[in-house]
């Protein structure tokens, strides 16, 4: 099999992965808190990550880091997994599935707006455009069809579903600053991101997930969502010609999403969820040749 094939496969396996886990994160979260659910994923990843470590023999070289780059790990590992999992699942435990998942998809447009402050650059007329159009996406979605939206009840989820992009964007541009390892920036980060989730829970009085449903869908996060998938996307990008010719494939999975959303949630799909999902997706390509990024969900 070429490459490009190889690539291909690995980009529809990530793809389907990444399709069910808005489904995944409704199940779950029946079961257990939000932060309950991000433990055990963390959990689980942080396991994947380590074994894959121990497989490659890259373990040793782990523990061989500065100090420096340790801090910068725990700085990461408090944006993702810690901070960014804990909103991302609290909204998706306040929102229908179809809402939160597609409106989480703005974090490259947070990009934008956030290399402004940070990177000092200045936003252009196609950038505003982008912006504009995407936004336009979230207020359809977030209308549900015209009826039961803008609730005052789903404010509070619709803010933290956009404050999950923010949070992911800034955790992009952190990351891409670091050159170590991928697989070795993830365990550490994960392995951070589980010290703040202890610490969370001693403040909180909360307790690690309880149950065999909880726990199930929990290490199906964890796999899923946080392990596999990565590792596939990032084996995909890498065998790839270029990087093009995968990286506006991942805008396939939320269309893929709905469907398990719809026939296993039972949730009844609005049209303004598909045109408004049309529209940030529209954004996002209009703007993504400035940043030329492609990895997230």
């Amino acid at each position: 099999m070429k490459n490009q094939n190889k690539a291909y496969l690995f980009a529809g396996i990530t793809i389907i992965f990444w399709s069910t886990v808005a489904t995944a994160f409704k199940f779950g979260l029946r079961y257990q808190e939000p932060s309950q659910m991000v433990a055990g994923a963390v959990i689980m990843a942080l396991l994947l990550f380590l074994l894959l470590l121990i497989f490659t023999g890259k373990i040793k070289d782990t523990f061989r880091f500065s100090i420096k780059q340790y801090l910068y790990s725990a700085i990461l590992g408090f944006f993702n997994p810690f901070f960014y999992y804990l909103i991302l699942f609290k909204a998706y435990s306040n929102l229908p599935a179809q809402v939160a998942q597609p409106i989480n998809m703005i974090w490259p447009l947070a990009l934008v707006i956030l290399s402004i402050p940070i990177l000092k650059q200045k936003i252009g007329l196609k950038s505003i455009f982008a912006l504009l159009i995407s936004f336009g996406g979230v207020v359809l979605i977030s209308s549900q069809g015209g009826g039961a939206g803008f609730s005052r009840e789903q404010i509070p989820g619709i803010l933290l579903c956009l404050g999950s992009a923010f949070v992911w964007a800034i955790f992009w541009l952190l990351n891409v600053k670091d050159k170590r390892d991928d697989i070795q920036k993830l365990f550490l980060n994960f392995l951070f991101g589980l010290i703040y989730i202890v610490i969370f829970f001693l403040f909180t009085g909360t307790s690690f997930p309880e149950g065999k449903k909880a726990w199930f869908w929990a290490i199906y996060a964890g796999i899923f969502e946080m392990g596999l998938s990565f590792i596939f996307w990032l084996k995909a990008l890498r065998l790839s010609d270029t990087t093009d010719k995968i990286s506006n494939l991942i805008y396939v999975s939320p269309f893929i999403s709905l469907i398990f959303i719809h026939y296993l949630l039972k949730e009844p799909l609005y049209s303004t969820t598909f045109y408004g999902l049309v529209l940030i997706i529209l954004g996002i390509l209009l703007q993504k040749t400035r940043f030329g990024y492609g990895k997230r969900k």
